[in-house]
């Protein structure tokens, strides 16, 4: 367990409601119920934090939860419970997850990359408990490569990267890095705020 990363989010769960509740859910609300129409299967939700998503998610599914600090999951749980569905939480480390290989047909991912402390590593972890053919959804901010915007975001990281995400990670790319082969990028906000969906693939083919 990366207890660095743990207690950083530990300390942020106090005010991540706060923070993220209602500019920034409302704006992007439309988005994440797009992407979150397509679970199916057995899902599992990456970083499901204080669980803001969870009202967005589709009635229904059998979704797993996975978040590596106990103080943002406490805040996540009644959420949890009171989904239309099947929901349950779990105390874990991307790096160091315990699920089988091939356990889930979906992963579902929202502005959590920037803060993964080895992008690739997580990826190709999260590659490792999908399926063959499974899909990877992620609604993400990322670096740009467009000036002046790819300038500010650099400078943003060396101050926000103390208390939480990084602004100029190259997560499509590191997407591609981690074996995923990347089906669709769809930019709502420039080249920063996108949804990629990418496919795990079937290594034991041709």
């Amino acid at each position: 367990m990366d207890v660095v990363t743990r207690d950083k989010w530990d300390a942020a769960a106090s005010f991540f409601d706060v923070m993220n509740g209602r500019g920034p859910e409302k704006r992007w609300e439309p988005i994440k119920r797009q992407l979150f129409s397509h679970m199916r299967g057995k899902v599992l939700f990456l970083a499901v934090g204080t669980g803001l998503d969870i009202r967005f998610f589709p009635p229904g599914q059998q979704i797993t939860g996975i978040d590596i600090s106990p103080k943002m999951l406490a805040k996540a749980a009644p959420r949890a419970e009171a989904y239309d569905g099947e929901m349950e939480l779990h105390e874990m480390d991307v790096h160091e997850m315990s699920f089988a290989a091939g356990s889930f047909d979906q992963v579902y991912t929202s502005c959590t990359f920037c803060s993964v402390p080895n992008p690739v590593k997580g990826l190709e972890a999260l590659r490792h408990v999908m399926k063959a053919g499974g899909e990877l959804r992620m609604f993400e901010h990322t670096g740009s490569r467009f000036f002046p915007f790819s300038l500010m975001l650099n400078v943003m990281t060396t101050l926000t990267r103390r208390v939480g995400p990084e602004m100029n990670r190259p997560t499509t790319e590191n997407v591609k890095r981690a074996g995923f082969e990347v089906r669709y990028v769809e930019n709502f906000y420039l080249d920063v705020v996108k949804t990629i969906t990418a496919e795990a693939p079937d290594e034991t083919a041709g």
